[in-house]
């Protein structure tokens, strides 16, 4: 199975992130506590699958840079900055996009999906205990060095190539390309709660493989946006920022 995933260019890019993006979904299945050890069970996948596929994958190297510094820390500006600006996605789609819907029969009722508490080990295990203390460095470790390239090789090197040309490898990782830039914007920006910071996000991070030519620079830069997002969070205890 692993030998079949590593030897297509499009499953060892796709498949690491399918299973990650599945076992999120499973966080909110099994209790308020469950859903940390959830949280750290695909952390640990994430990272095995990362060990796994490292070296099937060209473009799947950290690189360095000031851009990247730069990129990483402007985009935590503005997904700080925006907060409370604009409805999140549950908001936006009741308000908003349900309606629509309503209106041309594709749905009867409109409400907000439900959303789950906040992601606070604090006030599941206790402030300041080991428990809570352990499942915040697992989730700063986890979206700083784990979630990164995985998003990065799926969004900004696959799915960005692939919308291209389904030979997306002959597609440069450099080349500016409209539709794709805004549709992987788009898909990057609604899988996140705050989907405008998102949109941006996406924007300045594909900005930032183009420029370069390279990958590495866009997930060094999600990393330090992570990181730093990361740290308010625990100290401003905006915790739905998680």
């Amino acid at each position: 199975m692993i030998s079949k995933i590593s030897q297509s260019p499009a499953l060892v890019r796709v498949v690491p992130f399918a299973i990650f993006i599945i076992l999120t979904s499973l966080q909110e299945k099994f209790g308020e506590t469950g859903r940390y050890w959830i949280y750290l069970a695909k952390t640990l996948a994430g990272a095995g699958m990362l060990a796994v596929v490292w070296r099937h994958i060209e473009e799947l190297k950290w690189r360095f840079s000031w851009e990247a510094v730069v990129a990483g820390v402007a985009v935590f500006a503005v997904w700080v900055g925006l907060d409370g600006l604009y409805p999140r996605t549950d908001a936006l789609y009741a308000g908003q996009i349900c309606p629509l819907l309503q209106k041309i029969g594709l749905t009867k009722e409109c409400a907000a999906p439900a959303a789950g508490a906040a992601w606070n080990p604090n006030a599941a295990f206790g402030t300041g205990s080991v428990l809570a203390v352990f499942f915040i460095i697992v989730r700063i470790v986890g979206s700083s060095l784990v979630v990164p390239p995985l998003e990065e090789v799926f969004y900004r090197s696959f799915a960005y190539r692939y919308i291209a040309s389904k030979e997306f490898l002959s597609v440069p990782l450099g080349k500016f390309l409209p539709v794709p830039f805004l549709v992987t914007a788009l898909l990057f920006g609604f899988v996140h709660r705050e989907w405008l910071a998102g949109i941006l996000c996406a924007c300045a991070y594909q900005g930032l493989v183009i420029w370069k030519g390279r990958l590495g620079d866009a997930m060094t830069a999600h990393a330090i946006t992570n990181f730093l997002l990361g740290l308010w969070v625990v100290w401003r205890g905006a915790w739905h920022f998680w």
